[in-house]
C-alpha cells in the first residue's frame, strides 16, 4: 500500500516561513511512514513590487496548482500574517478552488497551519483562527499543534508559535530569524500531523481484519452457554410437531449501504 502523501505549502516574503516549512518537512518524514512534497503558493505581487518591498528571493521550490491539492491526504499550510489574516496570495489560491468545494474533492483531508509575525501579540492565534472557514467550507479536518514542547510555556524568551500552529517572530522589520526553539517546535508539528494522517489513512480493509481477528479470539475466550438456555432446546420437537420448527441459523441481513459521512466518522475516531 502506497504510503498516506503530506504536501507542505507555504508563502514566504522574507524568507522567515520558508525557513520553517523546512523543519516542518523534516518532521513529516521524520516517522518514514509518510511522504512529503513542499510546494509554494504562486506570487501574486509583481516584481517591480517585490523589489520596493526588499522581499527576499524566490526558494527553487514549485508553486502549487490548485488541482493538485487533490492528491495530498493532508496539508501544512504557511503564510505571513496580514492585519491577522492570510495574505492575499493565500486567498487568492483559494478562492480559485471553488469547483474543487462543489465536487467535495478535498472532503475529510487533514491541515495544519504555521505562520509568521512581527511581534508577540501580531497575530500568532488570530492569523491561523482567522483562516479556518477557509478548511470548513471543503470539509477539511483542521489539526492543531496543542503543546507538545516545553518551549511553548516560557516566558523568558521570545518564542513563537501556539497551540494553533508553529511560528516565528519576524520583528517589525523582518531582522530576526527563526530560533531554534521555534524550528524545533516546527518539526515536532510536522511529526505529530503525520501521526493524524498515518492513522487516517488506514484502509477499512486492514481495519475490519483488525476488528474481525479480535472478535475471533473473543470467541475462543467465550464462556459455554448458561444452563438455564437449556430447555428452550427441549421444547424444540414440541414447536417442530406444530410446525414451528426453529432455523439452525438466522437469515442473513441484508448488507449495509456504503455511507461517506459514517466512514469519515470512523476515520476520525481512529484517529483520535
Amino acid at each position: 500500500m502506497a504510503k498516506p502523501k503530506v504536501f507542505v505549502i507555504y508563502y514566504s516574503t522574507y524568507g522567515h516561513v520558508h525557513t520553517l516549512a523546512q523543519s516542518i518537512s523534516k518532521g513529516v518524514l521524520k516517522s518514514g511512514d509518510v511522504d512529503v512534497e513542499i510546494y509554494q503558493f504562486p506570487e501574486t505581487l509583481s516584481d517591480d513590487a517585490l523589489e520596493k518591498m526588499h522581499a527576499a528571493p524566490k526558494a527553487n521550490i514549485p508553486t502549487i496548482d490548485v488541482d493538485k491539492l487533490t492528491e495530498a491526504d493532508g496539508v501544512l499550510i504557511g503564510f505571513p500574517t496580514r492585519f491577522g489574516t492570510a495574505p492575499a496570495q493565500v486567498k487568492t489560491f483559494f478562492d480559485a478552488t471553488g469547483h474543487l468545494w462543489s465536487t467535495g474533492a478535498l472532503l475529510g483531508k487533514c491541515a495544519g497551519l504555521f505562520f509568521s509575525t512581527g511581534a508577540q501579540h501580531g497575530g500568532q492565534e488570530s492569523t491561523a483562527y482567522s483562516f479556518l472557514p477557509h478548511l470548513t467550507h471543503h470539509g477539511i479536518i483542521y489539526v492543531p499543534l496543542g503543546y507538545p514542547s516545553p518551549y511553548m510555556f516560557e516566558n523568558d524568551a521570545i518564542v513563537g508559535g501556539s497551540a494553533w500552529g508553529a511560528g516565528v517572530i519576524a520583528g517589525p522589520d523582518g531582522s530576526l530569524q527563526p530560533t531554534y526553539k521555534e524550528l524545533e517546535i516546527a518539526e515536532i508539528q510536522g511529526e505529530k500531523f503525520a501521526e493524524v494522517v498515518r492513522k487516517m489513512h488506514a484502509t477499512p480493509d486492514s481495519t475490519a481484519a483488525a476488528a474481525a481477528g479480535g472478535k475471533t479470539a473473543e470467541t475462543a475466550a467465550a464462556p459455554a452457554a448458561p444452563a438455564e438456555k437449556q430447555p428452550a432446546a427441549a421444547s424444540a420437537p414440541a414447536d417442530a410437531a406444530a410446525g414451528n420448527a426453529p432455523t439452525a441459523n438466522p437469515p442473513a441481513q441484508a448488507p449495509k449501504k456504503d455511507n461517506p459521512i459514517r466512514r469519515l466518522l470512523n476515520k476520525f475516531k481512529k484517529a483520535f
